[in-house]
C-alpha cells in the first residue's frame, strides 16, 4: 500500500507534479543541439553500468516522489530504448497507485511494432518522437549520424499500429538549419492525429554552441504556419503545461509551441529531473543536481530520502529562462543528454 500523498510546493509556490527520469546517458544519435559528435566522440566516457540506477532503485524513488505529489512520469535518456528491458521499469512504475500518466521520449530509431506493443502492454500511455526535418540531408546533418527520416517515420507508424493513436513529434527549430522545413513538417502531420511540437532552440548544456541569433521565435513559427493554414489558440489543460497549443481552423488537428527562450514558462514549472546516475535536478539549466543515489545505497530509509527530496524542492527558486542573459548563457550547465530535456 503506497503512503499518503503530502503535496509540496517550492519557494515560489510551484507544486511538484512531474518527474522526468533519464534511464541512460547513451544515445545512438549525435544531435548537434544535444550531443555534438565533436564532444561525444568515440573516446567519450559514458557512465559504467554500476553507476546507473537499477530499475528497483528507480521504482523506489518514483514511489517516494509520488508521496510528494508527482503524478506524471516521463522516461528519457540519452535514448531510453537503448536501456535493456525498459518495459520492466514501465510496468513497475505503472503499478504505483498515484501515477496516472507515463510517457516516453525517443528518437524512434529502434521503435518496431513489437517493441511499441510491449511498451504499451507494460503501461506506457504516451509517446514523443524527436524529428527535426523530413529531408534526409537536413535531418541527417542534425542527428549527426546520417540516420534516415524514413526509419523514424516507420517508428511513428509502428507506434500508431500498436495503439498510440496520437504521437507527439518534437522539432527543434534552428535558424539556417531546418527553419525552411517547418511548413513541410506541418503539412505532413496535419490530419494524422499526431501533434507536431515546434521547440525554440535552447541553451541547454555547454557544448551545443548556442547563440540567440540561431533562435527562430515561436511567433515567427506561428506566423509561418498560420499564413498557410489559419490557427486558433487552445486553452491550456493545466497551468503546468509546457506547450502552447493551437488548432487548425479546418479541423485537421493541432500543433504545439515550446517557447522557453522568447516566452518562458518558469512560473508554472512543476518538473523535477532524475538522471541515470541518481542525481535530482530542479531545472533543465542547472549546473548540478543533488545526489540521491549515495544515501539510498548507503541504507537511507524511505522517510529519510523523502525528507531530502522535500527539502530540495521546498528551497527551489529556479527560473533560469526568465532571467536568461548573456552572462547566464555562459554559466556551466548539465548536458541535456544527462537529464533528457
Amino acid at each position: 500500500m503506497d503512503q499518503p500523498i503530502q503535496p509540496i510546493v517550492d519557494a515560489l509556490s510551484r507544486p511538484l507534479k512531474d518527474l522526468r527520469i533519464s534511464v541512460t546517458d547513451r544515445c545512438n544519435f549525435r544531435c548537434t543541439y544535444c550531443m555534438p559528435k565533436e564532444i561525444f566522440g568515440s573516446n567519450y566516457s559514458f557512465l559504467p553500468h554500476e553507476k546507473i540506477l537499477t530499475f528497483e532503485e528507480i521504482e523506489r524513488l518514483v514511489r517516494i516522489f509520488s508521496q510528494l505529489g508527482v503524478e506524471k512520469i516521463r522516461i528519457t535518456g540519452g535514448e531510453p530504448l537503448l536501456r535493456k528491458d525498459l518495459e520492466e521499469l514501465i510496468h513497475k512504475i505503472a503499478l504505483v497507485d498515484t501515477i496516472r500518466d507515463i510517457a516516453l521520449t525517443t528518437n524512434a530509431s529502434m521503435l518496431t511494432l513489437q517493441r511499441a506493443q510491449r511498451l504499451r502492454e507494460a503501461g506506457l500511455k504516451r509517446l514523443t518522437v524527436s524529428l527535426d526535418s523530413l529531408q534526409d540531408n537536413i535531418f541527417g546533418s542534425m542527428n549527426g549520424v546520417r540516420f534516415p527520416v524514413q526509419r523514424v517515420l516507420q517508428g511513428i507508424q509502428a507506434a500508431k499500429e500498436a495503439g498510440f493513436t496520437s504521437v507527439k513529434v518534437n522539432m527543434v527549430v534552428q535558424k539556417g538549419k531546418n527553419d525552411n522545413a517547418i511548413i513541410e513538417m506541418a503539412e505532413y502531420f496535419r490530419g494524422t492525429g499526431h501533434v507536431l511540437r515546434l521547440i525554440e532552440y535552447m541553451d541547454v548544456g555547454t557544448t551545443n554552441g548556442w547563440s540567440l541569433q540561431d533562435v527562430v521565435s515561436a511567433n515567427e513559427i506561428l506566423l509561418k504556419i498560420s499564413s498557410r493554414w489559419p490557427l486558433e489558440p487552445i486553452p491550456a489543460r493545466s497551468p503546468n503545461d509546457v506547450a502552447k497549443r493551437y488548432r487548425y481552423l479546418d479541423g485537421e488537428g493541432e500543433i504545439g509551441l515550446i517557447t522557453s527562450v522568447t516566452n518562458p514558462f518558469c512560473h508554472g514549472c512543476s518538473r523535477a529531473r532524475l538522471s541515470s546516475d541518481g542525481k535530482v535536478y530542479t531545472c533543465l539549466f542547472a549546473a548540478d543536481g543533488l545526489d540521491i543515489k549515495t544515501p539510498m545505497r548507503e541504507g537511507a530509509s524511505d522517510k529519510e530520502i523523502k525528507e531530502i527530496l522535500c527539502s530540495l524542492w521546498q528551497h527551489r527558486r529556479d527560473r533560469y529562462s526568465e532571467i536568461r542573459t548573456d552572462a547566464t548563457v555562459a554559466l556551466p550547465k548539465v548536458e541535456m543528454s544527462r537529464i533528457g530535456g
